[in-house]
């Protein structure tokens, strides 16, 4: 292992694995290490179902005669849906993974009302008429609001309404539509998807260009913006991996990583394991390689439910998202719930898999996923895990270690895919450009 690599990747989990492939297709040498035998990390699947009962040691087993055949089972640890026209799918696309996984799309988006009823996400003008989440005095405002949204062009001031992208706020923009805090809270949570309300005080452009991205992926399949894997997310960092491996990276599981060697100057120059050393220019890691580099920024609690019928209320579904607005429930942050099944092969026939997810606010975690429990109808089984949210302190400027975050309680991919860039652009000095992907792709293929 005397050798000299461009990267050094540690960790095979979504993040690592999607850098590892766009790194060794641009020809950097890439070596990529986990000290697990499987791919995944914290967003790995857990296949046959024997694993996820071993993982959490309740004392359960996975008795064929109730759960059909172990290996019918891929149940991700940490689940979320793409959207369809996401920054995840462009890569996906730009980076020909997409040959490697198949997709179905997700049958429904839901939101939660106070009072416990969840509805389907308006997202047309015709849906919103026909909505029971809104008065029909406030339907016909929320359609103006829309067509303001779909008619919206950055650079042609005449399609803005009076509205300056770059400086109106989003409570500007929802008093001009004179929208009430029930309507405010669906359309910045569930179609925009902001995680908090600090979204309200800023310049209107992202929430308009995160609700036109949501209406875009929408219009893709017609029943929901979002797509899943089948065989559960597992797939995509192999997928990654097998791009990685393609243009000449180098993939080691099962790698104990004993030493991190540094130069004079403090600079990452190595990894040492199981005695040998391997130099490299840079290392990207995830956050458990390095403790001393990271602090915690709060917990994630997560329940993974097996259900033996869908969630009530969403149309019998096979797959959903609800999001549960914070204000809705007197909460600091939302609650999420992601329902996939048997249609996805992540499952024995007529089984279904829910995750209830959210940020920890109180001393008991458990208890603050009670509204989303609430919505799943009869519990099979159930699996509950607190995580550590984990950032890096490092900025990889004079270390060259950059660190990834860890995933956050979303169900959806879209805040993986900014820290990726991010990280990207830390490591690398440069902006992501998809296109660029694309161009490097086809330059490798030509020298192939």
């Amino acid at each position: 292992m005397d050798e000299e690599y461009d990267v050094i990747i540690l960790g095979t989990g979504l993040k690592e694995c999607v850098l590892s492939g766009v790194l060794s297709v641009s020809k950097r040498k890439v070596l990529h290490m986990d000290r697990e035998k499987y791919y995944g990390g914290a967003s790995a699947s857990m296949t046959p179902l024997s694993e996820l009962f071993s993982k959490f040691k309740d004392g359960g087993e996975a008795d064929e005669k109730i759960y059909g055949r172990g290996r019918d089972w891929n149940v991700d640890l940490c689940p979320k849906f793409l959207m369809a026209s996401g920054q995840l799918v462009k890569l996906l696309i730009h980076s020909g993974v997409t040959r490697y996984l198949e997709f179905k799309s997700v049958a429904g988006s839901y939101v939660y009302k106070k009072g416990g009823k969840i509805h389907k996400v308006p997202a047309s003008e015709k849906e919103a008429l026909a909505t029971s989440l809104m008065g029909i005095f406030e339907k016909r405002r929320f359609k103006s609001f829309l067509s303001f949204m779909n008619n919206f062009e950055e650079g042609n001031p005449k399609t803005w309404s009076g509205i300056d992208p770059n400086k109106t706020t989003m409570t500007e923009v929802f008093a001009k539509y004179n929208l009430d805090s029930n309507t405010q809270d669906f359309a910045g949570h569930a179609i925009a998807l902001y995680r908090d309300d600090e979204y309200l005080k800023q310049p209107c452009l992202d929430f308009i260009k995160r609700c036109r991205l949501y209406f875009e992926s929408l219009s893709t399949y017609g029943t929901s913006p979002y797509l899943y894997p089948l065989y559960g997310l597992g797939e995509l960092p192999q997928g990654f991996a097998r791009l990685s491996a393609i243009y000449g990276g180098t993939y080691m599981l099962d790698k104990p990583i004993e030493k991190i060697e540094y130069d004079e100057n403090g600079a990452v120059c190595g990894v040492t394991s199981q005695g040998e050393t391997a130099r490299c220019k840079m290392v990207i890691a995830d956050p458990s390689y390095f403790p001393d580099k990271v602090r915690k920024d709060g917990q994630v609690v997560r329940a993974i439910c097996l259900l033996k019928q869908p969630i009530p209320n969403v149309n019998n579904a096979t797959s959903c998202q609800i999001i549960i607005p914070q204000n809705q429930i007197g909460r600091k942050s939302d609650i999420y719930v992601l329902c996939v099944s048997y249609t996805h092969n992540v499952a024995a026939k007529d089984w279904y898999i829910a995750l209830v997810a959210t940020t920890v606010e109180t001393s008991n975690p458990e208890e603050e996923l009670k509204p989303g429990l609430e919505l799943l109808g009869p519990i099979h089984k159930k699996f509950v895990e607190v995580s550590d949210i984990m950032v890096p302190t490092d900025d990889g400027s004079t270390s060259k270690v950059f660190i990834t975050k860890s995933y956050d309680p979303t169900t959806h991919f879209e805040t993986t895919c900014d820290d990726i860039l991010e990280l990207y652009k830390r490591a690398t000095g440069e902006e992501f450009d998809f296109s660029q992907v694309q161009q490097d792709l086809a330059a490798a293929q030509q020298e192939q």
